[in-house]
């Protein structure tokens, strides 16, 4: 082993951050986080590994890097701990820098991160500096933002009650903190084996009332490895097990941020519970499982029992409002796929559209006490609108039908003037237009009909995949609202056609209905494509 270098350790100790890697059974990727950490050059002093009882050559892989990188220190911990809490408490611990990051084995610092939130923590004299997040799904290699609406602009919070948005990002790995603000406050992350301990340690910093610096870089890269063998915690959602974790965490948030006397904040964390782990859940395929959902609708019942008046007020019409408002208003479970395209993104409410004798607007005659007066106060680009989609394939022709519902009369007093149709990448989400088509209103006056020609050249040429309907409806005076299509009734059962194509010889497609009811189509051209979606087939048959 190398010695190790004086000017090295020197050079380290004065450095201003430093940052904590935790790691269990992950070999494949821990020494890839840690050599970003250590390439974001003087920033960062000590990289703090963290192997948290693996069994699989993760410790060596560490050991190994440690020996040619002085900079690094690795800590192994004797029996993992069950959650990723006790790991980067222990990795705190071992911080001697001003300030400090968190890094988890599979994921990545982008270059010059530590550096970027630096300079806003010390420009805004801020004790905490936060950056994007950026979800990467793998293999497609495609980005998807999180909580972008946070990180618009460079800006500096001085305080969390000003900007109560800040309890939906969680995430504890794009942040930097000042060491002596955590420990002045004894803030550390839950032990043992509590999942979903970065939304408790969040709200344990947002109560102490830091300071707080924003900046819309790009400075942390969460990797999405949907279809690997051990899924991370926030992807392994088929069981009732991993939502009593996450109601628990987020009832605990709650509780420390109201013991705190942050009122506004604790009600804000009631609020994105509804906009976000519920809406997220109410889609879950396991859901289906009769025995699961009955599970999932007890508990979930249970814990919104506990919200008071005052945390309802920031919820009247949304999406995640009205879902918990029939939860709540039935005891057995009930209108799932009407509640799973409420919970989708844009949200859509499927008719019919009851009313009270009183005329009011109410989810169903079955419960009327579940009133939707809010969908008539709130503007039309936002209401949650349904466009029925049908996709008819032909050796010669393809043709997409769409039909808009009307919404209480909000959708003809808004008087709609046609949508836009784009096709959207499953894989990369790459965008594909394709024109427009106008609507015309039938005879009842409740529903506005539109069709047209479906070239699925511009589709093809992009090779096999899977292709998402997005609408945009327009109305007059430019007002305008997204919508994800809803599949027809003859999606649900979905059938593949093999349609002649000039380019490829032959196009393999199928039109269905996705989880949450949306119209999708995949493609595969060419003879080997075809090839690829049968062997995938077998290999799903194959597998029940």
């Amino acid at each position: 082993m190398r010695p190790p270098d004086p000017t090295h350790r020197a050079a380290a100790a004065s450095a201003p951050v430093d940052v904590v890697v935790i790691g269990h059974q992950d070999a494949a990727h821990v020494t890839d986080a840690v050599r970003s950490a250590l390439a974001q050059g003087p920033t960062v002093g000590r990289v703090v590994a963290v192997d948290d009882g693996s069994s699989d050559g993760s410790p060596e892989s560490l050991d190994r890097l440690a020996a040619r990188e002085p900079r690094l220190t690795v800590l192994r911990l004797p029996t993992n701990s069950g959650g990723c809490g006790t790991p980067r408490n222990a990795g705190l611990d071992r911080v001697t820098a001003p300030y400090v990051m968190f890094l988890d084995s599979d994921d990545v610092l982008r270059p010059d991160a530590a550096r970027v939130l630096l300079d806003a923590a010390t420009e805004g004299d801020a004790q905490v500096a936060a950056g994007l997040c950026v979800r990467r799904e793998l293999p497609s290699g495609r980005e998807v933002p999180w909580q972008p609406e946070l990180y618009t602009a460079r800006t500096v919070i001085a305080h969390p009650s000003h900007r109560p948005r800040l309890v939906h990002d969680t995430v504890c790995v794009n942040k930097l903190y000042r060491t002596d603000f955590l420990r002045a406050h004894g803030i550390r992350f839950p032990d043992g084996p509590f999942r979903y301990e970065d939304i408790v340690f969040t709200a344990r910093v947002l109560a102490a009332g830091p300071r707080l610096a924003l900046v819309p870089d790009p400075v942390y890269v969460w990797h999405v490895r949907r279809s690997a063998k051990r899924l991370s915690i926030s992807l392994d959602r088929a069981t009732t097990d991993n939502w009593t974790s996450r109601t628990h965490a987020c009832r605990t948030a709650h509780r420390v941020l109201r013991d705190a006397g942050r009122t506004e904040l604790a009600r804000a964390a009631r609020a994105k519970f509804l906009d976000h782990e519920l809406r997220m859940y109410v889609r879950e395929p396991a859901l289906r499982q009769t025995d699961r959902l009955r599970a999932w609708w007890d508990q979930t019942r249970a814990f919104l029992a506990e919200y008071e008046a005052a945390d309802w007020d920031r919820s009247p019409g949304t999406p995640g409002g009205l879902i918990a408002r029939v939860l709540l208003a039935s005891p057995e479970p009930r209108d799932l796929p009407r509640l799973r395209a409420l919970a989708a993104r844009p949200a859509r409410l499927l008719p019919p559209y009851a009313r009270a004798p009183d005329g009011t607007p109410v989810w169903s005659r079955e419960l009327p006490l579940v009133t939707l007066e809010g969908l008539l106060t709130r503007p039309v680009c936002a209401l949650p609108l349904t466009v029925d989609a049908e996709v008819r394939l032909g050796p010669r022709s393809s043709r997409l039908s769409l039909r808009l519902h009307d919404l209480y009369d909000r959708v003809g007093a808004a008087a709609p003037r046609g949508i836009e149709i784009e096709w959207r990448s499953r894989e990369d989400g790459h965008p594909v237009g394709a024109g427009a088509t106008p609507l015309s209103p039938q005879a009842d006056g409740t529903v506005w009909t539109g069709a047209t020609d479906l070239d699925l050249a511009p589709l093809a040429t992009r090779g096999t995949g899977t292709w998402d309907l997005r609408l945009r409806v327009l109305f007059r005076h430019g007002a305008s609202r997204e919508v994800l299509a809803h599949a027809r009734e003859t999606h649900r059962t979905p059938r593949r056609r093999a349609l002649p194509d000039a380019r490829h010889g032959v196009l393999l497609v199928q039109a269905y209905a996705t989880h949450s009811g949306a119209l999708a189509l995949r493609l595969a051209p060419g003879p080997r494509g075809v090839a690829a979606a049968a062997r995938r087939r077998l290999l799903r048959l194959a597998g029940r």
